[in-house]
């Protein structure tokens, strides 16, 4: 049985899709192991969102050149299409699959390489989820339009499409059935799903409601979303309990000159000004966001601008990342004027403010009551999970409690999670779920 690893640099879309592909290698009898293995097969899905990213893409695929030679490298994902749209030169066992059709991985490779494909014992499954997860990625929709001037997607995933939402209502109930208890949703531009790109007559808003109340599933979360896809209908569904009130909104920049050099389709305040009216809304909201530092415009007036609004924003969590110049974007051709010493500080400064909201938003909820999923317990280790709103909770209690949703008083902030009670699988009357 020929032997087949998976490694994934990036996004959940980027995770979702290597997991589906590694499930048609599985249903073609290839064994699958760990990626520091020795394989006839390495797969490596791709990013390109940043230079480091690529050169780390690059990297990867070499190593696991060297590690077993003449093993075949399939290499897909965002990277890989951005070396097709280059024409850039590949390694002598390198198959290159272009974005589109990267769930066709295993039609390239047999096409390349039949003997493989051959050798493989064909032992049809379908596995939606590993043994033992209590969340899952399900992937809704790809492709952006939106053209930001710093980013590559547009070049690397230009095909908006929608799943179907009968196919994508399937999925979830598969992942109730197995035993998963939430699901994120994701996209590249999550909120453009509808019926224009293929998704049969369903929107977003409707999608979403559906899944909320056909899946089985105990929990939906939706992973990033643009500010102005994330409806007052939305919220209303996070109100009700059918959506966690956690919402991953990008800001990219907190100066509104940048953001309209970024050619982001809103300024700072609008930005403030939405994130105030969602908490107004459903005040137990948490927000995380990306934050891009260095980008050619971005003076240091500006970016104490951004710093200032990063502030004001009260963000849970923020990924912040560093400016580097993607061949074919309009930022490419304005260079990179701020030095890598100079990036390197000010991410530092940002994510040191964004880690004092972080905390603040924590302890805010102490005092009431957090829904939890429960992950497998570790030994000698107190049970923890994920809240509704997307910090870590940790309390004691019995290890069946793994993989239900129970309730926990929370008491104290420690070590980067909240600690607390444990109150039951129903919700105790008495306390909020928040403060706020």
């Amino acid at each position: 049985m020929p032997r087949a690893a998976f490694t994934t640099l990036g996004c959940k879309v980027n995770q979702y899709e290597t997991q589906k592909i590694l499930e048609s290698f599985q249903a073609a009898g290839f064994q699958i192991v760990p990626f520091q293995e020795t394989a006839e097969v390495y797969v490596v899905n791709t990013c390109s969102v940043t230079s480091q990213a690529e050169a780390k893409s690059r990297n990867i695929i070499r190593r696991a050149a060297r590690q077993s030679p003449g093993a075949a490298l399939v290499v897909t994902g965002c990277a890989a299409q951005m070396r097709l749209n280059r024409a850039d030169d590949r390694l002598a066992d390198e198959i290159i699959v272009p974005n589109p059709e990267k769930l066709q991985a295993l039609d390239h490779l047999a096409e390349a390489r039949p003997d493989l494909v051959a050798a493989a014992q064909a032992e049809p499954s379908q596995v939606a989820a590993p043994p033992g997860r209590t969340r899952a990625t399900l992937k809704i929709q790809d492709g952006c339009d939106v053209m930001c001037s710093y980013c590559s997607i547009p070049y690397t995933r230009p095909v908006m499409t929608s799943r179907p939402a009968d196919e994508v209502l399937a999925e979830a109930r598969l992942l109730a059935e197995q035993g998963c208890r939430e699901a994120v949703l994701t996209g590249v531009l999550i909120g453009a799903y509808g019926p224009e790109t293929g998704s049969g007559g369903t929107g977003f808003e409707d999608l979403v409601r559906r899944l909320a109340r056909e899946s089985g599933l105990a929990r939906l979360r939706i992973s990033s979303i643009e500010m102005h896809q994330l409806t007052d209908s939305i919220l209303e569904l996070a109100a009700d309990g059918s959506v966690a009130p956690h919402f991953h909104i990008p800001l990219q920049c907190g100066d509104s000159q940048v953001l309209k050099d970024m050619n982001r389709r809103y300024d700072a305040d609008q930005y403030l000004a939405r994130i105030e009216e969602i908490r107004r809304s459903l005040p137990q909201a948490c927000i995380t966001t990306d934050i891009l530092v260095g980008f050619p415009t971005e003076t240091e007036e500006r970016f104490e601008n951004s710093l200032a609004t990063a502030r004001a924003a009260r963000f849970l969590g923020a990924h912040v990342f560093r400016f580097s110049p993607r061949w074919g974007t309009p930022a490419d051709a304005w260079g990179d004027p701020v030095s890598p010493a100079e990036k390197q500080a000010r991410a530092a400064r940002l994510s040191e403010a964004t880690a004092e909201t972080s905390l603040a938003e924590r302890q805010r909820f102490i005092g009431s009551l957090a829904r939890v999923i429960v992950e497998r317990p570790k030994k000698d280790a107190p049970l923890e999970g994920l809240s509704d709103q997307g910090f870590t909770v940790r309390f004691n209690g019995p290890a069946e409690l793994a993989r239900t949703v129970q309730w926990v008083r929370l008491e104290e902030e420690r070590g980067g999670a909240l600690w607390g009670e444990w109150a039951g699988a129903e919700r105790p009357a008495g306390l909020p779920m928040s403060l706020a």
